[in-house]
């Protein structure tokens, strides 16, 4: 294989798939990017860990000879960093060792044949839609920042897509919050099945989509793998198995009798949540709110670090009553809110809170209480 590609061409290839690279490795040929060099002057790179692959075509100055070879994804990819802007690279593949050429450097690496290289094997994808790419960066932020992060619970390590009548929902939660993310059903997307997408596919496909956000992702799918393809013939292809596991019917802990509304700018809360809780420690994660008429004071104490209270001026007409929560949780929240006012619908210190911007917000969050 011997092929000449831009330097800002590769670069920004070799940052897109070496993310999916683990850095410590059991099997030597996962450290590896495949690179595929066909004789129309195509270039594929594809580099995976087994459960997550990233394929990306892009256009090569020129392709002497065409052909296949795998080559260690971190350190191609630190090269490329370090080579003058500007620059053409020459990749030359021959007899187990790859020749990186730009400008006056010259880099030979080890490599191993394409022929080792796993692939994800597809199957049927049914399912098939395509959703504007903004929708889903939105879709992701809005949820993700409730996935879990105990392996434990496996099922719930990621975001559940499903659907409905005229809506596709996502949700995500740790058994302390819920986010759920609601958005017209795709065409296409009816009858697919409910899947439950991994936190790993989730982040690398967010980085991907920051650099396609005016286009459309099209999105194939089974029960078991989901494709998402972005930037159309010249463009990323992300595959990933999804969880194998049921996500918990998470539409009985939305609570709908909460009959105590709360307004408050979401900024200033925010902010207020933010001052209080530099005294917090890990014992003391809670932040108190104490409502009354039409304000919430916030406090936090800590036998370490004294006392700190804050009062925020709200919208509030119930009785009052002391609440507390987690202040990290409380902040992920409101930093998703964007309009001028968040509504807490609460029911009493120990029942779960539903926070969104209004009732026709496309998010919806809910948040457990803690004792303070």
């Amino acid at each position: 294989m011997k092929a000449t590609i831009e330097r800002a061409t590769l670069l920004r290839c070799l940052s897109h798939v070496q993310s999916v690279v683990e850095r410590r490795n059991t099997i030597p040929i996962l450290s590896n990017v495949l690179i595929e060099a066909a004789a129309g002057g195509a270039l594929r790179i594809m580099a995976t860990d087994l459960d997550l692959q990233v394929v990306e075509t892009l256009s090569a100055v020129s392709v002497e000879q065409a052909g296949a070879i795998t080559v260690s994804a971190h350190l191609l990819f630190d090269i490329a960093r370090k080579l003058p802007e500007g620059s053409q690279v020459s990749l030359d593949a021959a007899d187990n060792r790859m020749v990186v050429k730009a400008g006056r450097s010259r880099f030979q690496l080890p490599t191993l044949p394409r022929d080792d290289f796993p692939m994800i094997a597809e199957g049927e994808l049914p399912t098939s839609f395509e959703i504007a790419a903004a929708t889903l960066a939105q879709l992701i932020d809005r949820t993700r920042f409730a996935i879990s992060t105990e392996e434990t619970r496996y099922y719930l390590n990621g975001i559940f897509l499903h659907v409905s009548d005229e809506e596709m929902k996502a949700a995500a939660t740790d058994g302390h919050r819920l986010a759920r993310f609601t958005i017209a059903r795709p065409d296409g997307a009816e009858g697919m099945p409910d899947v439950i997408v991994p936190r790993k596919c989730v982040g690398e496909l967010r980085k991907l989509l920051e650099e396609a956000l005016d286009t459309n992702v099209l999105v194939d799918l089974s029960a078991s793998k989901i494709r998402f393809t972005m930037g159309g013939e010249h463009g990323v292809v992300l595959t990933s198995k999804l969880i194998d596991g049921t996500f918990p019917d998470y539409t009985r802990v939305i609570p709908t009798g909460n009959d105590k509304l709360l307004k408050v700018d979401p900024k200033t809360f925010f902010q207020g949540v933010d001052r209080v809780a530099t005294i917090a420690t890990e014992k003391t994660r809670a932040v108190k709110m104490a409502l009354d008429t039409d304000r919430v004071t916030l406090s936090v104490t800590s036998p370490d670090n004294g006392t700190a209270a804050e009062e925020v001026p709200a919208q509030y007409s119930s009785e009052g009553f002391e609440i507390g929560f987690n202040a990290n949780y409380l902040k992920d929240i409101l930093g998703q809110i964007e309009g001028d006012t968040v509504e807490l619908h609460l029911a009493d210190a120990a029942a779960p809170t539903l926070i969104r911007q209004d009732e026709k917000s496309p998010a919806l969050y809910v948040l457990m209480p803690m004792r303070v």
